[in-house]
């Protein structure tokens, strides 16, 4: 900057400061102009003073710096209060659930007594209760249905299917298999509850040590629906397909449903295929889970990956047969499928409750933070990164009402417990037991030593929002697919999905586990010491 100019600049009077100052105050009073009004006094400030230079020049720049904070709190109080109004409609949504399913058990109570009492016919009045209930079901989407186990059993996101559907998936979900979840330990069955996870008695606060209990399947009814999804482009899986196909109907005697794709190529090798089931558009998928009793899986974890973004809600048991590359999530080996699928289907058979993460962008010009656009479902990651653009990230964090920190590098992580071994894993996270509830809290390459990764609580809801200030948009990417723009303004709520993706083991959860690390990763693989060598005496 020369020095005619500085002193034009710095000969302001009284008299033009305060129109400057009334102007900027005026017309440009968002943030990001005074963003750079700010800098530029600073390295005006930054120059050699020149004789002459008013005070004004200070007093001015001094009110900028406080007209800057002032914005920065509105805008951090406003995103708090967004959060609170966000925590206490959760909190209303589940209470009201809750009064809804008192409501029915007590009216099957009285229907109950009064068939006592009246003698009336068992079977009719169950049929007439049932068809009632799924008919509230149906039409009251917001109602969420939630089974003694704690796995929530008939909502789907943006499920909005017409009453002629609903009774064709009425007539389906009297032949789905029924079953149940226990809680052990060692061996021994429980009769504790997910949900219950601390008792208070007499003062005293005692937890229920559910961490160290596993998770077991029994089914009630006999499985009758098996839906296969399989790797694409790939000889052997097909060849594998085609035989598990056959022995589920001929030996076990199950409806068996596949993707359109595979059921093209199984028709091509042979017509008698003709009784393989498959759907015509998507709309049909979103009713997939009111028939299907058990997935099976013949792939790596990218197709466990696939079958669990099928199911916008409850997901029924997931076989996975590892057939990829690298599995974290496919215990069971391709070479005895008919062994372990005849245990599965025997039971019962120890499970993993992968939790699954819920997704909404909120955009700039939405009033309020219930416009969102679809949701996402995630069972690894969401990644927030910069893109193709050469800039820094720059993104505000919040978990719930409180200010986490401020995201400047590469971009963000935020992963559930299953997502741990995967991007993650690779930015520097910590490896996680399946069956922990939280979130993982990653960053991707900060522009910082100090920024470590977190472990966030399951029952926390975390927004990532770009700031006005920002210098280039950010992207948003789920499970690796479906990538958004995230603008200046916009934002990214993630709290934990109420619908567990069940996965079945082959011996129990941590078991299959440390496995998966010791044969995938070579975890902590490396050639024990000599013995031969010096010794303490």
């Amino acid at each position: 900057m020369s020095p005619s100019k500085l002193d034009s600049t710095a000969s302001f009077g009284p008299e033009e400061a305060s129109v400057s100052c009334s102007r900027s105050e005026n017309g440009s009073a968002d943030s990001l102009s005074l963003f750079h009004s700010e800098k530029a006094v600073e390295e005006l400030l930054q120059q050699t003073p020149v004789a002459g230079m008013d005070e004004h020049l200070m007093e001015f720049s001094e009110a900028l710096r406080t007209v800057a904070k002032a914005l920065r709190r509105a805008a951090e109080g406003k995103a708090s209060a967004q959060a609170e109004a966000a925590e206490w409609k959760r909190r209303y949504e589940l209470e009201r659930t809750r009064n809804i399913q008192m409501e029915r058990k007590a009216r099957m109570a009285e229907r109950l007594s009064a068939e006592k009492k009246g003698g009336i016919d068992c079977g009719r009045v169950k049929n007439s209760d049932s068809q009632s209930m799924l008919q509230n079901e149906s039409n009251e989407h917001s109602e969420k249905i939630c089974m003694k186990n704690g796995i929530w059993s008939h909502e789907v996101l943006y499920d909005r299917e017409s009453d002629s559907n609903s009774n064709t998936d009425l007539n389906k979900m009297t032949n789905k298999a029924s079953f149940k979840l226990s809680w052990w330990c060692n061996g021994e069955n429980g009769d504790q509850h997910k949900h219950d996870i601390v008792s208070f008695e007499k003062g005293d606060i005692t937890t229920a040590e559910r961490s160290s209990k596993q998770i077991s399947l029994k089914w009630e009814s006999d499985p009758q629906t098996v839906l296969i999804l399989t790797k694409p482009n790939s000889v052997s899986v097909q060849i594998l397909c085609i035989q598990m196909v056959r022995w589920l109907k001929e030996k076990k005697k199950l409806n068996v449903y596949v993707e359109p794709r595979v059921r093209t190529e199984l028709l091509a090798e042979s017509s008698n295929f003709n009784y393989v089931q498959t759907w015509k558009d998507d709309s049909e998928i979103t009713h997939l889970h009111m028939n299907i009793d058990l997935v099976i899986t013949l792939g790596g974890d990218g197709t466990v990956l696939w079958a669990a973004s099928m199911f916008k809600g409850p997901v029924p048991p997931i076989v996975p047969f590892s057939l990829g590359s690298l599995g974290f999530m496919t215990p069971f080996h391709s070479e005895h499928f008919k062994e372990c699928l005849d245990s599965v289907l025997r039971g019962p058979i120890s499970i993993t409750l992968r939790h699954r993460l819920l997704c909404r962008v909120v955009r700039d010009a939405a009033k309020n933070e219930y416009e969102t656009e679809e949701p996402f479902l995630v069972l690894n990651e969401v990644t927030i990164d910069r893109g193709i653009s050469s800039y820094l990230t720059n993104l505000e964090c919040y978990c719930d009402n409180s200010f986490v920190t401020c995201v400047q590098g590469d971009g963000l992580i935020l992963s559930t417990t299953s997502g741990s071994t995967a991007y993650s894993l690779a930015a520097g996270g910590s490896m996680v037991h399946p069956q922990v509830p939280g979130i993982l809290f990653t960053p991707i390459c900060p522009h910082s030593l100090s920024f470590r990764p977190l472990i966030l609580p399951e029952h926390v809801t975390v927004r990532i929002a770009v700031p006005f200030n920002s210098r280039s948009p950010a992207w948003a990417s789920f499970d690796g697919k479906d990538r958004k723009l995230l603008a200046a303004g916009d934002a990214l709520l993630c709290s934990m999905a109420p619908w567990p993706v069940p996965t079945a083991c082959q011996v129990d959860s941590t078991n299959d586990f440390l496995r998966s690390i010791h044969d995938g990763l070579h975890w902590n693989l490396r050639k024990t010491q000599s013995f031969d060598g010096p010794r303490e005496i």
